[in-house]
């Protein structure tokens, strides 16, 4: 505290008269910082430098995780975190598999490793009768662990699993000054989400799979980090493959261009831009800059990386 501060309370006392509001916010603790970590920014593509999809939100010591791509514990160790058993929650955008193949892998390791509690996994429908799938196809494992010499405790290894029903846009977590809230949005016939987190102090966005929609325009508005996927719009063409004629009207449907990322980060205007789940298509990083730039985004955009922190 400063020495005015100190003053300030000193007089107040003697006085009788309310503290001064300088002197009570010197008394606050600082807000827990907030820090985005790219666990996985890779695509279905097998990327030895870019894991499966995966983010982490750091609130202070709290850790939040959004998606569980290939990889997730691995990565979430690689990032300072081995003690992977202590995540508050999980969610989940949409259960495509490149954004859950590492489910199983948090359900288990964090078992494992020592949780003590359910893993908290929010997600679409769907996610509920996944996760007792995954339970049962690993019954021999969980039997041996628990009636073996490991004596694991089966209580332990429950998942509370929330599926998020809401068709519109609405907060699925508050707990401690942190705010949760799954945005709809459009990929093709699957239930999907962002989620928006928003801190004492700060205000993340993760777009998930997504084509462009006013939902998450309307949501991410004011955020200070906008992380967002993106193909290349010049270099969409048909592929050399059984169905590949419909490649350019998947990828319209279901995702976002480089064009269209720009308009939206424009209008939405957040301090900075990530990139992840990038679909080059053979281009390069300069040209989807280019046709973002293009498109009326001026703010700052970084083309994230593994492990890379914001």
């Amino acid at each position: 505290m400063t020495r005015t501060a100190i003053v300030g309370l000193l007089v107040a006392a003697l006085s009788g008269a309310a503290p001064p509001r300088a002197a009570l916010d010197a008394q606050a603790p600082p807000a827990p910082k907030t820090e985005l970590i790219l666990l996985g920014t890779g695509t279905p593509v097998p990327d030895p430098n870019a894991w499966g999809p995966a983010s982490a939100i750091v609130v202070g010591e709290r850790l939040f995780l959004v998606d569980a791509g290939a990889g997730v514990t691995r990565r979430l160790a690689a990032a300072g975190f081995p003690r992977v058993k202590e995540i508050e929650a999980a969610f989940l955008t949409h259960l495509h598999s490149d954004h859950t193949l590492g489910y199983p892998d948090l359900v288990f390791t964090t078992w494992i490793m020592g949780r003590r509690g359910p893993l908290v996994a929010f997600g679409p429908r769907g996610l509920r009768r996944m996760t007792g799938l995954l339970l049962d196809a690993w019954r021999e494992d969980i039997d041996v662990r628990v009636k073996g010499l490991e004596r694991e405790t089966a209580e332990w290894l429950r998942v509370d699993v929330r599926e998020i029903g809401a068709t519109r846009t609405a907060a699925v977590y508050e707990r401690e000054g942190v705010t949760v809230t799954a945005v709809p949005v459009p990929h093709g016939d699957w239930p999907a989400f962002a989620f928006r987190f928003d801190t004492p102090g700060r205000s993340i966005t993760i777009g998930g799979d997504t084509a462009p929609g006013p939902a998450l325009a309307e949501a991410a508005r004011g955020t200070d980090v906008l992380v967002h996927e993106v193909y290349n719009s010049a270099r969409v063409a048909p592929e050399a493959r059984p169905g590949g004629e419909h490649w350019p009207e998947y990828l319209r449907a279901m995702h976002t261009s480089d064009l269209e990322l720009g308009r939206l980060a424009a209008s939405i205007r957040p301090d900075l831009l990530v990139l992840h789940h990038v679909l080059r298509l053979g281009g390069t990083d300069e040209e989807i800059l280019a046709h973002i730039r293009q498109a009326g985004y001026t703010g700052r955009v970084a083309i994230g990386k593994d492990l890379e922190r914001y």
